[in-house]
Order: C-alpha cells, then sequence, then structure tokens
C-alpha cells in the first residue's frame, strides 16, 4: 500500500472553499502546530471506528437505535472526572430507559472529547462599540470579550488534542471499570423517578425495568455482562486544519481514518457540495453523519450520498435532522421518502435542539423542553408514516443541574435562566431534562409500535 498516497488523497480539500474557518494571524505558527500535531498518537483507532460502522448500520436496518449527546461547545476548564462522570452517567440512564422501551441495543455516542469549535453566523462581535473576533470555541480563542482572549491561537489546537486525550481516558475508565453497571443505572434512574415532580408518569416504565432485570438474573445471565458499556466519540469536523493532521493510514486497509474521534459530523453550515468539509469526509473511512436543516431538498440529500456513500454501504453515513418543531412535518417526508426510494441506506436521527433556539427577555439564548419533544414527536410521526426507522435522538445536553433550557418535570422558567446559565454557545438541557426526554420518547415508543426492532415487544400500557 502506499501510505503517502492516502495521505494526498485525504489532502484534496485544500483545493476548495472552507467556510467556517478562523482567520489565523500567523500562518507558520498554524503549520508549526500542525506539524506537531501530526506526530501524536491517534485519539481513537481505525478499528473502534470500523466497529462502529457495524454498529451504525445496525441502526439503518432497523435493529439498533442511537443516543448521541454530550455539550454545545466543550470547555478545556470542564476536562475534570467530576464533569465526564456526570456527562456518562446522563447518557447510561437515558440508554437503559431507551434500550429497554426500545427492545434494541442503543448506540451510545457523546459529543465528547473533541467538541471545543464552533461554526458562528457572524465573523465579529461588537459591544459597547467594541468589535472582536467571534468565540469560535476553546480550540480557537477564548470567550472573554477581549482583544487577546479573542486573538485566535493555533497553539490551542494542541490543547484541544490533549484535552481530548484526556476525556477519552476518563471514559474508556468510568465505562469498562464497573460505573456503567446496569444495576447501578437502574437505580439511579429509580432516584429520579422517585424525586420528580412527575415522577407518577414514568413509575410503570420503572417498574417493568426492574421486572426485565429480576427475569435476566433469575434466568441465571452472567451479572459481568451488565457491568460495562461501550462508549463512542463524536464532533463536529469543522476545523480541518485540525482534522487533516490527525489523520492516518490504517496499515491493514491501506485506507485514511480521521483519529481524532469515532463519528465526525458536517454541521448545516459546512455541508456545501463543493466545500472542502464535504470533499476531506469523502476521504476518510470513518462513519460520517451530516446536520439537515429545513432548507434541505431531497436533491441535497441525494447528491451528499453520492458523494459520502457512493457504495451505499449502511452504517458509512446519518442524516441528522434538525428542521425545528414548526417545519418537521412539511420538511422531513419527502426527504426519508426519496432518500428510502434511492435505496440508499442511511441512518436518520434526529436533533430537536438548534431549530428550536429563542431569545428570552433576559437576553439568555434558551429552548423551551416542549419544544425540543414535539420536534422528537414530528420526527417519529414521519417515520411512523412512512414506515421507515426512526433512527435515533441528538441531544445538547450536560450532566450538571444548569438552567439553560426552560420547561421539563422539575420546571425551569424564564426567571430562572440566570441562576446556572454556564454554556459556552448554545442552551444544554440539564441531567433532569434529559431523563425527562428520554422517559418521554420511550412512551413514544409504546405509544407508536414501529418498523424494525420496535415492531418487537413494546412497553406495556
Amino acid at each position: 500500500m502506499n501510505v503517502d498516497h492516502t495521505l494526498a488523497a485525504a489532502d484534496s480539500w485544500r483545493r476548495l472553499p472552507a467556510a467556517q474557518q478562523p482567520s489565523w494571524p500567523d500562518p507558520d505558527a498554524l503549520r508549526a502546530v500542525t506539524a506537531e500535531l501530526e506526530t501524536y498518537p491517534p485519539l481513537v483507532f481505525a478499528g473502534e471506528c470500523d466497529e462502529l460502522r457495524d454498529q451504525l448500520a445496525a441502526v439503518a436496518r432497523g435493529e439498533a437505535f442511537v443516543l448521541q449527546g454530550g455539550d454545545c461547545a466543550e470547555t478545556f476548564d470542564g476536562v475534570s472526572a467530576d464533569q465526564v462522570r456526570d456527562k456518562l452517567k446522563t447518557l447510561l440512564q437515558m440508554s437503559a430507559v431507551l434500550t429497554y422501551a426500545t427492545a434494541v441495543p442503543v448506540v451510545k455516542i457523546g459529543r465528547i472529547a473533541g467538541q471545543y469549535s464552533k461554526p458562528r453566523s457572524q465573523p465579529t462581535e461588537t459591544r459597547g462599540g467594541v468589535e472582536l473576533p467571534t468565540y469560535r470555541g476553546d480550540s480557537v480563542n477564548g470567550l472573554a470579550f477581549t482583544a487577546e482572549a479573542r486573538t485566535p491561537d493555533p497553539e490551542r489546537l494542541k490543547r484541544m488534542y490533549h484535552s481530548s486525550s484526556a476525556t477519552l481516558n476518563l471514559i474508556r475508565a468510568f465505562a469498562t471499570g464497573g460505573y456503567a453497571d446496569l444495576r447501578q443505572v437502574h437505580e439511579w434512574n429509580r432516584d429520579f423517578v422517585a424525586g420528580s415532580p412527575i415522577g407518577e408518569r414514568y413509575e410503570r416504565l420503572a417498574r417493568g425495568i426492574d421486572d426485565a432485570l429480576s427475569f435476566l438474573e433469575a434466568c441465571g445471565a452472567d451479572p459481568s455482562q451488565f457491568h460495562s458499556a461501550g462508549i463512542y466519540a463524536s464532533h463536529e469536523a469543522l476545523l480541518l486544519d485540525y482534522e487533516a493532521a490527525l489523520t492516518r493510514t490504517d496499515l491493514r486497509t491501506g485506507s485514511a481514518y480521521a483519529v481524532s474521534g469515532h463519528l465526525l459530523w458536517i454541521g448545516e453550515r459546512t455541508r456545501q457540495l463543493d466545500g472542502a468539509h464535504v470533499e476531506y469526509a469523502s476521504k476518510v473511512r470513518n462513519p460520517i453523519a451530516v446536520k439537515l436543516g429545513p432548507t434541505t431538498t431531497p436533491d441535497d440529500a441525494l447528491a451528499l450520498i453520492d458523494r459520502l456513500d457512493p457504495d451505499r454501504e449502511p452504517g458509512r453515513l446519518s442524516f441528522i435532522a434538525r428542521m425545528g418543531k414548526d417545519r418537521i412535518l412539511d420538511v422531513l417526508p419527502d426527504l426519508v421518502e426519496k432518500v428510502t426510494a434511492s435505496g440508499a441506506q442511511v441512518a436518520w436521527i434526529s436533533d430537536p435542539m438548534h431549530g428550536n433556539t429563542f431569545t428570552a427577555p433576559s437576553g439568555h439564548k434558551t429552548r423551551h423542553f416542549d419544544d425540543v419533544l414535539a420536534e422528537v414527536r414530528g420526527f417519529f410521526d414521519v417515520h411512523h408514516a412512512l414506515g421507515t426507522h426512526p433512527g435515533g435522538i441528538h441531544i445538547e445536553l450536560t450532566g450538571d443541574n444548569v438552567t439553560e433550557c426552560v420547561g421539563g418535570g422539575d420546571e425551569v422558567l424564564v426567571d430562572d435562566l440566570h441562576r446556572r446559565y454556564e454554556t459556552a454557545c448554545d442552551p444544554r438541557l440539564n441531567r433532569f431534562q434529559s431523563l425527562d426526554l428520554a422517559f418521554q420518547v420511550a412512551e413514544l415508543v409504546r405509544d407508536r409500535p414501529l418498523v424494525g426492532g420496535f415492531a418487537r415487544q413494546p412497553v406495556a400500557a
């Protein structure tokens, strides 16, 4: 195999326009940093990416469900054992509920260990007559509104690598060291149900999980099978200089892999067919996702399939729909119908967060839990009507008790937003709201018997 040729092919994006890239003030400093990154060990391995692609193939076939969640934008200060543990705990609790409700494996993917970069609608921000570069995530510049903090600094790319490495080490330790024990996760959920103001609503489902675990033990199931969990890392492949520096050739196959994360996605602002992001993603072997907003046409979706999944390989490509609660029923049916008719097997995932953002009177950017749930419900309704598989949900969440999104069973009011509004960018569901969502998605599954794995035994009413 020709390793140099493979990596040169993966570098073809440099000939195309690349949206949403920082204006690095010193190109030589950027080149020095990326040259150093090229010598660093992989953050993830090609074989792990292949395992995730196989699991996403099961999602595309209707045999599994995706739970993808984590911070809107990770911060370097957020890399602590407590914060990583609490995010993982929330994902595990949600996964336990969804696994029972759907009766299929739940593929657990974090927006984690690499989600340090954000696209922005404007290149600059003005406050009090002072104009500075916009904050693009800790990988580029600082959140403080000063000229020094807001100047893009390529040295931050190395800190992103090391922060991602530390986070992955923590995830692997927690996930395989007994923290993911299914009995323990269920006890956390029992505590949530007992303490929730609307916990009575979830009591029946929680009892059903109790009965299922007791049945497994009575059948002699090996408890060690339920003491660990596979957690995959994903992020938006936004900063192409960083991604290119962390592209490696797999010596088994000669294929190029992005070793910055298991799954990379292309955002709504960077999915141009003639752009650098689609070109880069087309050259790596990782599973790839693309965010599809309300302006997406069936022709757009089909063209993305031709570019990113020309061999029509289940598990290679996922579409993450982010339409907004008022557009989901208008836009998504035609996309799903035309893609399905083409014979492509993609995994369909709902992102009910990004299309439902509004600004509160206090000036805080926020989302209402009911709007998030309404888009998820619309996503399920579309697939139910078409006889296709709603493959998962993609949520911005945290394990902390923040006050960034309003609503939920333990209701956050608009007047509460200032109390713990801690996000570096977009508002996240807190732990209680995330678990509310998991239980209510489980109710959707109960009420809407669906195709694929969902046609199995639904939760009893």
